[in-house]
């Protein structure tokens, strides 16, 4: 998944200082509650959505097992329940970072020891890493802040595991950075010091150690900054947990550039390793496996197929391997996937004879996609996958396959048939939100990778799966005709055009009769007039570059530039009055209207705050210019005179998103939700009068790190809200 890179800022820290800073307990903070409302806070329904980077089972404790996701957090199944559990939603505004799971560890000789490597980026403008510890199987942690940057959302994110408890002593622990070398724990994970004697030298723009592995008593560790020649090396173990070397006569060449995963058949003393040119999940064009006699030292290539030929359809079928598990009850049954292979699609091969001949387990599967049909992708079948860097199988039965994707995690129980295992994992990285005020369905959403949504029920996935014709990649926008609900418009990157239009609430859809030629590079957010009869539509190419609004009065058959229009700004319908729209120019700090249904604009209030394009201007429903502008950490802003000025809100210093809901009992205003700074802390927070006075709804076990894109209560049910994440799919919260 491709999650926005926010604009954080963090001190680099040299490669030197390594050692742990703090260890804290993961959230502290507290907000003055005593008058906030009980909620109750759960996902909305999709399924996965987003790249599942790693799994786990316990090899000592059947039906226990971990995932991990690039941004999403990690999760423990559950399996009397048959639903994974989130482990990391404490993590809170400031902490957004540590969403990604670099890697996930468990101690084989005690089963409620859990650990996480965790950090999203490694770029100098996000946080350090951490790694988080528990003694309860996640459900409590205790933190260690590092002095490195880790990357769970770089690429190499499904390569590992990069953390290890120690295969002799279950206090030693082992950590892989990317570009600050090997790090060492002898308290369990406590404090932190640098391997001085790892002979591999850490690049900057590398991807280091890729992962860590007991075999018997001995650590090895795949090392990813190789050149791929003939002398490289990329792998090295230790066997007293002091001297590294490098394993002998193992496999170099482009094939064998970066070692991604590995995993030891205790049974057969076989070490096998998968190869790719590149780290992935993209980018790769050739690959191999091979496996090590642990007790010769004789290494053998069990490649299942060579990357390179020609695939079915006569295109070239480049692509490289990801992951890899043993089958802890039987020897020499292995399952590796490919990955990055687009043209054959990617499979699982499984081998029962170590090595000799493979299955591949994609030519017989049989899926049911029923619980989660957006996996259909507008399509009759839905895919064996892409991005297959993570895979396992159940040490306690054989036939318990599963495999994750860029979209979801698949598993079977017999070899042939396959479903999501994915109830209670949510990713999605959600950009935008609609709550109608009469239909079935009480949301749509709008998200990146997924597209948009309609969700006639909370606790399911959507019936109908991604909204088709066209069907997207990403949305970039959608909007609802305030007096008109049952017109809908949407935006993005779609395979039959980048806009479409829907006549029953978003039930089905349309693709405009035709677009912009901006719309094919550069499709930004739209917005409806309260009637829908005039809809504008905004660009913003992926580059930053921003272009003026173009304008539609038939239903997106014909399209013109609006030169007046703030280039690159969200158009913002006036919900009540057809013929008004608004602007905010976040380059300026100036607010433009329209008068004329959106055929020129401007300006009216201006030195207002600028500088960030996440600042967000909201119409209050049913009322005519009253406008509310949340400009992050320089607070909140209201208008009710259309933006001729506006007043700031002294009731909060920071607002991130805001959005409006039913009124209270009693009271003739809609409800306030937004995302800010009241006191200490961000957290959302509720206002029934007007923004007087708020009160914090969500509290410290559940804050899912940044969630400032949306925010909007329901318009048929006081105290419910909706709430998008970044990694964490929709949050919904009712009041109890």
């Amino acid at each position: 998944m491709l999650a926005s890179r926010l604009s954080r800022r963090a001190v680099l820290a040299g490669t030197a200082a390594v050692a742990a800073l703090t260890t804290v307990p993961v959230v502290t903070a507290k907000a003055n509650a005593a008058e906030a409302p009980s909620y109750r806070w759960r996902n909305a329904a999709i399924g996965g959505t987003g790249f599942v980077t790693g799994i786990l089972f316990h090899p000592s404790v059947r039906g226990l097992a971990y995932a991990r996701t690039d941004i999403g957090g990690a999760y423990r199944w559950d399996d009397r329940t048959a639903r994974w559990t989130p482990l990391t939603d404490q993590l809170g505004w400031d902490d957004w970072n540590l969403l990604g799971v670099e890697a996930l560890a468990v101690d084989p000789a005690h089963p409620d020891r859990l650990y996480l490597a965790v950090g999203t980026y490694a770029q100098s403008w996000a946080g350090n890493g951490a790694v988080l510890r528990s003694e309860d199987r996640g459900a409590t942690w205790t933190r260690t802040d590092l002095a490195v940057k880790l990357g769970g959302n770089e690429d190499g994110r499904g390569a590992g595991e990069r953390l290890l408890v120690d295969p002799r002593d279950s206090d030693t622990l082992w950590l892989g950075t990317r570009h600050d070398g090997l790090l060492k724990s002898t308290d369990r994970g406590a404090t932190w010091a640098a391997v001085t004697g790892f002979p591999a030298t850490a690049s900057a723009s590398g991807q280091g150690v890729t992962f860590l592995l007991a075999v018997g008593r001995a650590v090895y560790a795949g090392w990813g900054d190789g050149d791929g020649t003939a002398t490289a090396v990329n792998l090295y173990r230790t066997t007293d947990g002091t001297t590294w070397t490098a394993v002998p006569a193992q496999p170099t060449g482009t094939s064998a550039k970066v070692p991604i995963r590995a995993a030891y058949d205790a049974r057969s003393r076989e070490l096998y390793v998968t190869y790719a040119d590149a780290p992935g999940p993209n980018g790769q064009s050739t690959g191999s496996v091979h496996k090590l006699a642990v007790a010769s030292g004789t290494w053998t290539d069990v490649t299942p197929v060579v990357p390179g030929g020609t695939a079915a359809d006569g295109s070239s079928d480049s692509f490289g391997y990801g992951g890899v598990a043993v089958d802890a009850r039987r020897a020499g049954t292995v399952v590796v996937s490919t990955n990055n292979r687009w043209a054959a699609v990617d499979t699982l091969y499984r081998t029962t004879d170590g090595g000799r001949t493979w299955t591949s387990l994609k030519d017989a599967a049989v899926f049911d996609v029923s619980e989660t049909p957006f996996l259909k992708w507008g399509a009759e079948q839905p895919k064996f996958g892409w991005w297959i860097q993570a895979v396992a199988v159940d040490p306690f039965d054989s036939k318990h396959v599963v495999y994750g994707t860029g979209a979801t995690l698949y598993g079977t129980r017999d070899l042939t048939h396959w479903a999501p295992r994915i109830r209670g994992l949510e990713e999605t990285s959600v950009i935008q939100l609609i709550s109608p005020p009469v239909g079935e369905a009480h949301l749509i959403s709008a998200s990146r990778d997924i597209g948009v949504m309609y969700h006639e029920r909370l606790t399911a996935s959507p019936s109908r799966g991604m909204a088709t014709n066209p069907v997207f990649g990403s949305a970039t926008g959608i909007a609802q005709a305030a007096g008109r609900p049952a017109y809908v418009v949407r935006t993005g990157w779609g395979d039959n055009g980048n806009g479409a239009h829907s006549g029953d609430g978003g039930r089905t859809w349309a693709p405009f009769a035709a677009q912009p030629p901006l719309a094919h590079d550069a499709p930004g957010p739209i917005a409806a007039s309260a009637d829908g009869s005039t809809l504008l539509w905004s660009f913003v190419h992926w580059d930053g570059t921003k272009y003026a609004a173009h304008r539609s009065a038939d239903n997106g058959t014909t399209w013109t530039e609006v030169s007046s229009f703030p280039k690159g700004a969200t158009p913002v319908a006036d919900p009540a009055d057809p013929t008004l729209f608004y602007a905010y120019d976040t380059d300026t700090g100036t607010l433009y209207a329209s008068t004329d249904s959106g055929l020129s604009f401007t300006a009216r209030a201006s030195g207002l705050p600028a500088g960030d394009s996440q600042f967000q201007l909201v119409a209050a429903p049913g009322r005519s210019g009253d406008l509310w502008l949340s400009v992050k950490w320089n607070g909140l802003y209201r208008s009710l005179d259309g933006g001729l000025s506006f007043s700031k809100i002294a009731s909060c210093w920071a607002s991130y998103t805001l959005g409006f809901g039913r009124p209270a009992p009693g009271a003739d205003y809609p409800a306030i939700y937004q995302v800010g700074s009241t006191e200490t802390i961000t957290a959302v927070y509720r206002s029934d009068d007007e923004a007087k006075t708020w009160v914090r709804i969500n509290d410290d076990r559940h804050q899912w790190g940044w969630v400032g894109q949306a925010i909007v209560g329901d318009p048929r049910v006081h105290g419910r809200v909706y709430l998008a994440t970044n990694g964490r799919g929709i949050q919904y919260g009712e009041q109890i």
